[in-house]
């Protein structure tokens, strides 16, 4: 009987001794507290534990991934807007993570929903589409500010998905297509402009040389004789048909005046 107890003390320390070592990786650290007092942050490699006077809370250094829930918000421009994020941060400061805070992980996440609705509430929907990186960094300056306490540091944020109504995706793409539109006649009044300041130009030149003038009739003649058409239109000038038109005129004058003396001498 006395060898039997003797037996199961031993195998007790044994199992004692072996559960006062713990291994740490290198991303590991150990919070490590004293009858309930923090005493000191040990690791990486072998920590020695002292059973039952002495915890360890073991804490990741490495960089964690958190994927904030799509929120919805109401931006400065009253539009209804889905919105979600990814946030990357780390523990630098072990003590102030597991002291300073129930659950690091936990809250990170709420403050960044919450940092999230506040800040994109804010501003408009065009900033929402158009100004992501500044949006960004307004947004990680903030938590790093608010998670500094808690030996935490945000690394990045970045804004994943805006999401939109259908009825109001709708309405900017009759927007965008309003847009469009008004562009595409500012540009073709521009180019109408231009082209009868360009028309103006070469009607003064023309006028200061009558020759270029006739030259540039027959080059028309010779264009417009090259196609095949059923009807060729010569344009004339305008003091030619009003040389004809004084012709006939006189033509007209003379024959009245000569039936008029025919008359007079039967």
């Amino acid at each position: 009987m006395v060898t039997y107890s003797i037996a199961i003390i031993v195998v007790l320390v044994v199992i004692l001794i072996i559960s006062m070592f713990k291994v740490l990786r290198e991303y590991e650290r150990a919070v490590v507290f004293l009858l309930g007092r923090f005493y000191d942050v040990k690791g990486p490699g072998l920590v020695i534990i002292v059973p039952f006077v002495q915890q360890m809370v073991r804490v990741d250094l490495r960089t964690i991934v958190l994927d904030v829930p799509t929120q919805d918000l109401i931006t400065r421009d009253n539009v209804s807007v889905h919105v979600n994020a990814v946030v990357y941060f780390k523990v630098v400061d072990p003590k102030m993570a597991i002291n300073n805070v129930e659950n690091y992980l936990e809250a990170t996440s709420q403050l960044s929903q919450t940092t999230l609705r506040s800040v994109l509430g804010q501003h408009e929907l065009d900033e929402l589409l158009s100004a992501r990186e500044e949006l960004n960094r307004g947004l990680q300056g903030i938590l790093d500010q608010h998670t500094d306490n808690w030996g935490i540091k945000i690394a990045n944020v970045e804004i994943k998905h805006v999401d939109l109504d259908d009825s109001m995706v709708r309405a900017l793409a009759r927007q965008a297509e309003a847009e469009r539109s008004r562009r595409a006649k500012v540009i073709h009044a521009t180019g109408e402009l231009e082209a009868s300041v360009k028309l103006q130009q070469a009607a003064n030149e023309l006028n200061k040389s009558p020759n270029a003038i006739q030259l540039r009739y027959f080059q028309t003649l010779t264009e417009v004789a090259n196609e095949r058409t059923s009807t060729i239109v010569f344009p004339l000038p305008i003091n030619l048909i009003d040389k004809l038109t004084a012709d006939d005129v006189s033509e007209m004058a003379k024959i009245k005046l000569q039936g008029l003396d025919r008359s007079k001498e039967e």
